[in-house]
């Protein structure tokens, strides 16, 4: 008996195509993005932009069923602006979305330009032809949470079974994401509430701060804010003084009373002298009317210096008696007028060093550091900065109608640059990063520069480069830098480094880089 060598047949068909490889890669991306935080609405929202960036699923919607009015309201959308998010409201029975969810069964309509049912309750497709619209039902032990849906392009040689089966398993990725976010919103153990509730003890509004630098502040704030004792903070510009001077006020025994604030560096000396204290009619030329002085406006409530480190000796005097005596007299007046109102102060400058230099009262020094708070700087409280980048891109984005994220390189770049302005040129980098992204994605090709070449600097001084070198590694990156922003147009890239297209392929050529 001769043995078979007749070579096994290849099944074809096993082969997976482009189509169920694409598929494969977004299933597995949004399963991994719905459990990657107990943010459901963002974590909804980046499902819903997977959808459309790899199967081509427009308009990807989630509706959730509001178990108390029963109506079906859009939770979360990829394509939609605030507006449009707000309109998309359905009772139960109305429309393509709540008949999925009335009857628990999934709904194509091929063309809904054809389909009199469909009511674009978002208003988002004012052109309805050529536009085909699938929605299947989100549910769980089979109890309907809402609908997931999306559009697609209308071909008439195009099945949408494939697009109904994937929308079928998304959602029952989301049926699960979603029952477990609300199993975690409203039974939560005994230990994580306590912990809850020592952490707001402990933290204050509008202040975010999770390290334990941070966490020294709130506590100091929390013990000092009931009390009506002079405070000094102390730190870097750009650390958040002002907020922690609200916070002491808001916080405080008297939060209705009112909050005057004054720069004392942004002013002359005569000028902050009738701020502070006001002025009598004719107590100078152009004083046609009396005005009462921040002192005075800031009775029963909290008056902060801010900059007091920069005022002169001769307002350092009056400050001293303001603090020791709580009276004072207007410009030009002679009635002594008395304030209640509770003294914050905040400066960068070092106050002992001016005090033995004999620049600023030793005297006052003491009378305003009564309970001293020091800031820290950003670059000793970088375990803060994802939550304060997170911070930035919602409040940013929002604004801006987009959910903008950070790439992990980029991140590694945020984390690495020592930020000198601290929080505030963090802000203004994120703002300026999200205004001007091309992409949903901020890469380390949108960075500043001076961020993108702080890496290098550090690397070349450690490693010992000749000035040379350094100055052509720092080039080679920045030629790198613009070829990516521009998508490869050498053109472009040239005008963006200031350059001729001539010198840049004399560049590229030179550092070995290809077109």
């Amino acid at each position: 008996m001769e043995a078979d060598t007749t070579p096994p047949e290849t099944d074809a068909s096993k082969t997976p195509t482009a189509r169920e490889t694409a598929e494969l890669s977004a299933l597995l991306e949004v399963s991994q993005t719905l459990v990657s935080s107990f943010d459901i609405d963002r974590n909804l929202r980046r499902a819903m932009r997977i959808l459309h960036e790899r199967l081509g699923l427009n308009r990807g919607t989630v509706a959730l069923v509001d178990p108390e009015t029963r109506e079906t309201r859009i939770a979360a959308a990829y394509g939609l602006t605030r507006a449009q998010l707000a309109r998309g409201i359905y009772r139960p029975g109305e429309g393509i979305v709540g008949r999925v969810v009335a009857s628990g069964k999934p709904m194509v309509v091929p063309d809904i330009g054809d389909e009199p049912l469909f009511l674009d309750r978002t208003g988002s497709r004012p052109e309805k032809r050529d536009i085909s619209f699938i929605s299947v039902p989100i549910t769980l032990r089979g109890e309907v949470l809402g609908a997931l849906s999306a559009d697609r392009l209308f071909d008439e040689r195009t099945s949408l079974d494939e697009d109904v089966r994937v929308l079928e398993i998304v959602a029952s990725m989301i049926a699960h994401a979603v029952r477990l976010y609300w199993t975690y919103r409203h039974e939560v153990s005994a230990g994580e509430r306590l912990r809850g509730e020592l952490k707001a003890r402990f933290s204050l509004p509008n202040i975010i701060g999770e390290s334990d630098s941070m966490q020294d502040v709130f506590r100091i704030v929390s013990k000092v804010a009931k009390s009506q004792a002079t405070v000094l903070l102390r730190g870097e510009s750009g650390t958040g003084k002002e907020l922690i001077a609200h916070a002491l006020h808001y916080q405080g025994a008297r939060p209705k009373g009112p909050f005057v604030a004054v720069n004392c560096a942004a002013l002359p000396e005569n000028l902050l002298e009738a701020e502070l204290f006001g002025y009598e009619k004719g107590a100078f030329t152009g004083a046609v009317t009396q005005k009462p002085g921040r002192f005075e406006l800031a009775r029963g409530g909290t008056i902060f210096l801010d900059e007091v480190g920069d005022v002169s000796p001769a307002i350092q005097a009056k400050l001293l008696r303001v603090l020791q005596e709580r009276t004072f007299e207007r410009l030009g007046g002679t009635k002594t007028l008395s304030t209640d109102a509770r003294i914050v102060s905040a400066t960068n400058r070092d106050l002992e060093s001016m005090s033995r230099a004999g620049e600023f009262r030793e005297d006052l020094y003491w009378r305003l550091n009564v309970v001293p708070i020091f800031l820290p700087p950003l670059r000793d409280r970088r375990e803060d900065l994802p939550l304060l980048i997170e911070h930035f891109l919602g409040r940013y984005g929002s604004a801006s109608g987009r959910d903008v994220r950070i790439s992990p390189d980029a991140m590694r770049r945020l984390m690495s640059y020592p930020w000198p302005g601290n929080i505030r040129e963090l802000e203004n980098t994120i703002q300026r990063l999200v205004v001007l992204a091309d992409d949903d994605e901020i890469t380390a090709a949108d960075l500043p520069l001076h961020i993108l070449t702080h890496d290098v600097v550090d690397e070349t001084t450690a490693s010992g480069l000749s000035l040379e070198a350094e100055v052509e590694m720092l080039e080679r990156r920045r030629i790198l830098a613009a070829l990516r922003t521009s998508g490869h147009v050498q053109a472009k890239a040239a005008r963006a480094l200031g350059i001729t297209p001539r010198q840049l392929g004399y560049k590229m050529k030179k550092y070995d880089i290809e077109g």
